[in-house]
Order: structure tokens, then C-alpha cells, then sequence
């Protein structure tokens, strides 16, 4: 699998997107806000807001919300998202499954599906989104839909680690932004699953304050999202993050980090005890019910886990490390309480606002939620720089 990715010169076309995605960012993060607020806060002109505002009311991203009183002259006029407005798709291409998602500009779940694969190759899954489109275009407007966010295991291309368990058969050499976008209609954001499910933290979940921040991903495998300054770390291939691959000492063994830490691991070490935990509600259950075979699974990914927290932090400085993916919420919950933190850390501070280790999002379409939030993300956060 490879990504393109085009770049173009500085011109006025970026210059407004730019502007927009600066208003819809200050509206969207305030709720209800004002012209002149927006300004102030953005370093535009009012008459440069005023004008996006009208542009993007007429277009029905937003909607007057009321009045306010602020001191002496008319109450301000108070606008915000019109979350029906417009309409983000998020699919997920897995071994077995396609999942795709529809989010509102609000970051609200519209619908869900789930398509089953007999092997994930290209055509199979072309043929599949067709189908699916139809549904989507039946479930909303097609002319509201945005744009479209893929998640897709990594790595991208061939590379050292292809091969695993969890590749995609037949896609090493397409062109995935080509492929996609021609088939769905639609300008396409492609991530690793990691990376979409980082970027869904940002857009509704625990991520909503933090511009900065490391997400842990359990998938199959183990990936890692690098989110800064409210833009993905993609890397020059898009393979950032394969933490997976990391060295880890368990008590003078060295192991990789996702053979201990990943649902595979913990299929693995359960089918040793003799016990299926193919599926994610029996997992929930032996949490549920303290199993020593799942407890001891456990213990031994959460100290893994620690030395791969102390690295990120040192490397990235984020303002958060934050766990989340295809597990069930009270196991990471579990695990994430019982990571054993290093004080050898620049994160390690006494004037910390945010914990060092944050649960984040858990379930089937962590991911899948994600790469619609790519579209969203896009809507509300200014990308600086060539890919503008």
C-alpha cells in the first residue's frame, strides 16, 4: 500500500481555506461564540469573519444560536455548528470485515455498518464499498458528505515487517488515495488504524483539551498515534508509530512489545490456559470475573506497557499518553491503572495538568469512528505548511 500526497504553492484559495477552518475551529471549541470574539481569538479582521461567517451560513455549516448581552450596544449575535450540516464517512478495511461510520459535524454517530470480507483484497473490497455507498447515500445527503476518512492496518508498503498477521493481501503496491477516491466520489484522508483512532479522541473524546499527545492502539497488533499541534505524525510513509516492534525486558527476557501487549497476545495467552477469547464480550466477562489467567496477562502488559510509555514520553513529550482501541473499556481501564510510571521522564511533573496515562475510547469501531474524525478534524483544525 503507498500514499500520494500533492503540495502546492502558497496562493489565496489556501489562504481562505485556512481562514475557515480557523473560525469553524474557534465556533467549534466555544459552542456558541461571536464575531468579534472570533477575531479577537483568531487575529482576523471582523469584516474577514463576518464575511466567512455569512459564506459558511449560506453553505449551512453554521446556525445563529441566540444573542448575547456583552456591555454597552446591541447583544452580539452568538452562532455555532450545525451539526446536520454537513456529514463525515469513516471506513475501516480489517482482515474479515469492512466497518464504515457516518459522524455529523458534531462528532454525533448517524449510522454504522459492518460487511463481512473473505479476504480483504482489493477487489473484493471495491465491490463491497459499492454496496455500501448505496446505504450511505440513502442515510443522508450525498451532496452533505464532506469527504472520507480510511483506516487500514499498517504498515504502508513493503517494508521490513510486512508479512504479519494482520496485512492486507494485494495492496502492497496500489495507490490508496487514487484507488479510493475514485471509487467512493470523494476526497479521502488514508491512516494507519492507529492514527484514525488518535485523531477520534481529538474530535469527541478525552483528547478534546490536549493539542499534544501519544495514543496506544490495540488493534490486532499494537500501533501508536503521534497527534502535534492538532496534526498527525504520519512520518515520510506514512508508518510512524509502529511501536509494536519495540524491545521490551521482562524480567531479564527480552520480548517485542505487542507478542505482550496486543489482543493477539491476549488470545495467545488465554488459549494456553485453555480458554477462547476470540470474543471481546467473553474477555469482558473473565475481567468482569478476575481471572487469574487474564490477571496475570495483565500484570505483564501493564509493565511491558511502562517502559514503552517512559521512551514515548522522552522522545515526544506529550501532554498525555492515552490507551484505547478494540478492548473492552474495563480492561484497559485496568491496565491503564497499573502502569508502572518512570520518574525518569520529562513528563513527569510536578505541575502536570493532565495525567501522564488517560483511558481513552474502547470497542469495534474505535478505529472506524476514527477515520470519519480525519474529515472532521480536517473541518476545524488549520494545517500549516505544504499539505495546506
Amino acid at each position: 500500500m503507498k500514499q500520494t500526497h500533492t503540495t502546492s504553492g502558497a496562493n489565496a484559495e489556501r489562504s481562505r481555506a485556512h481562514n475557515r477552518r480557523v473560525v469553524m475551529g474557534k465556533i467549534h471549541s466555544a459552542h456558541e461564540i461571536g464575531r468579534a470574539e472570533i477575531a479577537r481569538a483568531s487575529g482576523l479582521t471582523t469584516q474577514t469573519v463576518s464575511n466567512i461567517i455569512a459564506e459558511l451560513e449560506t453553505e449551512g455549516y453554521l446556525r445563529e444560536a441566540g444573542r448575547r448581552v456583552q456591555g454597552r450596544g446591541l447583544p452580539a449575535v452568538q452562532y455555532s455548528i450545525n451539526a446536520s450540516g454537513g456529514y463525515a464517512l469513516g471506513i475501516e478495511v480489517r482482515p474479515t470485515a469492512l466497518f464504515a461510520a457516518i459522524l455529523d459535524l458534531g462528532g454525533t454517530n448517524v449510522a454504522t455498518w459492518r460487511l463481512p470480507l473473505s479476504k480483504a483484497t482489493p477487489d473484493e473490497t471495491l465491490c463491497t464499498l459499492e454496496h455500501l455507498m448505496l446505504d450511505v447515500k440513502r442515510t443522508v445527503q450525498p451532496e452533505r458528505i464532506i469527504g472520507a476518512g480510511i483506516a487500514m492496518p499498517g504498515p504502508f508498503g513493503r517494508t521490513g515487517l510486512s508479512g504479519s498477521a494482520h496485512d492486507l493481501p494485494g495492496w502492497e503496491d496500489k495507490d490508496l488515495t487514487k484507488l479510493f477516491s475514485e471509487a467512493l466520489e470523494l476526497p479521502v484522508q488514508i491512516e494507519n488504524d492507529a492514527n484514525a483512532a488518535a485523531m477520534a479522541e481529538r474530535v469527541t473524546g478525552v483528547a478534546k483539551g490536549l493539542s499534544t499527545y501519544a495514543y496506544l492502539y490495540f488493534g490486532t497488533g499494537l500501533g501508536l498515534g503521534l497527534v502535534s499541534q492538532g496534526q498527525l505524525i504520519a512520518g515520510a510513509f506514512g508508518n510512524a508509530g509502529e511501536i509494536g516492534q519495540l524491545p521490551v525486558n521482562l524480567d531479564g527476557t527480552i520480548a517485542q512489545l505487542e507478542s505482550v501487549a496486543s489482543r493477539s497476545s491476549i488470545q495467545r495467552h488465554m488459549n494456553n490456559a485453555g480458554i477462547d477469547v476470540s470474543e471481546m464480550d467473553t474477555l469482558d466477562t473473565l475481567h468482569a470475573a478476575q481471572s487469574p489467567a487474564l490477571s496475570s496477562w495483565t500484570e505483564q502488559a501493564a509493565k511491558a506497557l511502562g517502559q514503552a510509555v517512559a521512551i514515548i514520553e522522552n522522545l515526544f513529550d506529550p501532554q498525555a499518553v492515552i490507551l484505547g482501541g478494540a478492548m473492552p473499556s474495563g480492561l484497559l481501564k485496568d491496565i491503564t491503572s497499573k502502569i508502572p510510571l518512570n520518574v525518569a521522564s520529562v513528563s513527569h511533573r510536578p505541575d502536570a495538568p493532565h495525567d501522564r496515562v488517560i483511558l481513552g475510547q474502547c470497542g469495534r469501531l474505535t478505529a472506524t469512528n476514527g477515520a470519519a474524525s480525519l474529515v472532521l478534524n480536517r473541518v476545524y483544525t488549520p494545517v500549516f505548511g505544504p499539505a495546506a
